[in-house]
Parts: C-alpha cells; sequence; structure tokens
C-alpha cells in the first residue's frame, strides 16, 4: 500500500503541475512564476489536507514532491508551444481528471491509515486534497474555477470517493486493487463529462440574480 499510495502521489504531482502550467501560458507570466505556480498546484491540495489532519505537511518531509512538480513545470514550459494546437490544448481538461482522481485516493488512503474522522473523514478530505489544488491554480491564473460552473468536475470526485470508502469497508484486505479500480470511476466519468459535455442540471444549479428579478 506504501508502495501504492506514493506512485499515486507522484503521478498526480506530475498531473497538476502540467496543467498548471498550460493554464498559465495564456497569461504570458515569467518562467519564475510559472515553476511558482506549478509546484503551488501540485503540493496544494495536499497541504490543506495535512494542515487538517495536523500532522507534518507531505512535502516537507520528502522533497521530491517538489522536485517533481518543478522539473514537470520546466518541461512543460519548454514544450508549451505543442499544446497551442487545439487537439493537444483539449487535453488539459483530461490531464486534471486523472490528477484530482489520482490525489482523492491517495489522499483518502493516507486518512484511512490514519483513522482519522471515520467514515467521512476519509471521503471529505480527499475531495479537498483532489480540487484544492485546480482551485488553487485557477485563483492564481484568473481563471474560473470549474467547480463554480456546470462542469462535472467535483461529482465524480465524490462518487468515486464515497465508493472507494464503502468498498474499503467491506474489502479491507483488497484496498490497494479498490483504489485503482476507484481511480478509473472517478477519471473515467470526468472523461465521459469532457467527451459528451456533460453537465450539471438546471434544477441542481442555483437561479441567477436576473432569474429572481433583481
Amino acid at each position: 500500500m506504501e508502495i501504492f499510495s506514493y506512485s499515486l502521489a507522484m503521478l498526480g504531482t506530475v498531473a497538476f503541475a502540467v496543467t498548471a502550467v498550460l493554464a498559465s501560458s495564456k497569461q504570458r507570466i515569467s518562467l519564475f512564476g510559472v515553476c511558482v505556480v506549478g509546484i503551488i498546484t501540485a503540493i496544494g491540495g495536499g497541504t490543506i489536507r495535512d494542515l487538517i489532519l495536523d500532522v507534518p505537511v507531505f512535502w516537507a518531509t520528502d522533497l521530491n514532491y517538489i522536485w517533481v512538480g518543478l522539473v514537470s513545470s520546466l518541461l512543460t514550459f519548454v514544450a508549451t508551444p505543442l499544446f497551442k494546437r487545439k487537439s493537444i490544448l483539449a487535453l488539459m481538461l483530461y490531464i486534471d481528471g486523472l490528477g484530482a482522481s489520482l490525489f482523492a485516493i491517495q489522499a483518502m488512503d493516507k486518512v484511512w491509515e490514519l483513522q482519522f474522522a471515520m467514515p467521512v473523514g476519509p471521503i471529505l478530505l480527499g475531495v479537498i486534497t483532489a480540487i484544492g489544488g485546480g482551485v488553487t491554480r485557477d485563483v492564481l491564473t484568473g481563471r474560473q474555477s470549474l467547480i463554480m460552473t456546470r462542469e462535472l468536475y467535483a461529482t465524480p470526485v465524490v462518487l468515486g470517493c464515497i465508493v472507494f470508502s464503502a468498498l474499503a469497508h467491506a474489502f479491507p484486505e483488497h484496498r490497494a486493487t479498490l483504489g485503482t479500480l476507484c481511480i478509473l470511476i472517478i477519471f473515467g466519468i470526468r472523461s465521459a463529462a469532457i467527451h459528451w459535455k456533460l453537465s450539471v442540471p438546471d434544477w441542481l444549479m442555483t437561479k441567477t440574480a436576473e432569474e429572481d428579478g433583481f
């Protein structure tokens, strides 16, 4: 489980750093700024999680997270022209979905080991870890956060975390396999939403000021 969890964390770090650089490329920020945004995005959600858990922040005890985020940001910055193509630029959404799914399950596994606020704690912190980096990235790059739109962004994460929690309670000895399955579930739903442009239905959306007569 330790190898499994660590691998997920590293893959998620790469995915979030890449999306951060691609998102910031439209703002024409400096190389230093790109690295800062990439690293903050990669470690943001996990940092919030560890502060809530009141444990040492994960990257403070393992600087590989910082180095992986930095190298991923630099490589993406160099290869940014390749992502100018529409077909390749569209991959940013899929990469972001992959990062969210990886971080969600990796966070749940960590919280599960600590038995923090069971059974709700792993689900809540899994969601926070998954979307925290993306929200931070959107704020820093001036983009509208996906959780504030009709995009099916956080919903797949919530569903995947709930499924993982339920199955892990029933089959604790197969947590690694179940984690992989739930990563695929989250990423699959998110990918389907991107491909077929699925969105949150109107009845689940708040009304605008105009619709309320203001």
